[in-house]
C-alpha cells in the first residue's frame, strides 16, 4: 500500500500529516474538500482513503457513501478522522462505508497500525495498478 489520498479541510493538519505520511515512505495526493476528494479518489486510485468526517461541499460520511457505490472505489480502505471521538460519530463513519476510524490529533503511531492492518486485507483483493 503505498499511495494515500489524505483529505481534509485544514491546510496545517494536512501539511502536517502528508510530510509524516512521506517520511514513511508512503506517496500522499490531498484534497480539501468533499468534491475534490471525490475527484482525487476516481482520477488516481488511490490504495487508502484517510478522510475527514467535516469537510466543505460535501461531508466526509456524503464522500465515503458515494465512493462505496463506486466500482472503481469500492473495495479501497477508508479510514475516517474526525475530532469528535462519541460512538454516534464512530458508528456513523463505519454505516457510510469507512472501514475504521481515528481521531484528531492523530496519533501516527496508533494510524499507522490501522494502516497495515487495512493493509494486509487489501493484499488478499484486486485493487488499483498503485504499488
Amino acid at each position: 500500500m503505498r499511495l494515500i489520498l489524505l483529505v481534509d479541510d485544514n491546510e496545517m493538519n494536512l501539511d502536517m500529516l502528508s510530510r509524516r505520511l512521506e517520511r514513511r515512505g508512503f506517496n500522499v495526493v490531498s484534497a480539501t474538500d468533499g468534491r475534490q476528494a471525490l475527484t482525487k479518489a476516481y482520477e488516481t486510485r488511490p490504495d487508502l482513503i484517510l478522510l475527514d468526517m467535516s469537510l466543505p461541499e460535501i461531508s466526509g460520511i456524503e464522500v465515503a457513501k458515494v465512493l462505496r457505490k463506486n466500482v472503481e472505489t469500492s473495495e479501497t480502505p477508508i479510514i475516517a478522522l474526525t475530532a469528535y471521538a462519541t460512538d454516534v460519530d464512530r458508528r456513523r463513519a463505519l454505516e457510510a462505508g469507512c472501514d475504521d476510524y481515528d481521531t484528531k490529533p492523530v496519533d501516527l503511531a496508533r494510524l499507522l497500525v490501522k494502516i497495515e492492518m487495512l493493509s494486509s486485507k487489501a493484499i488478499a483483493r484486486p485493487h488499483s495498478d498503485n504499488t
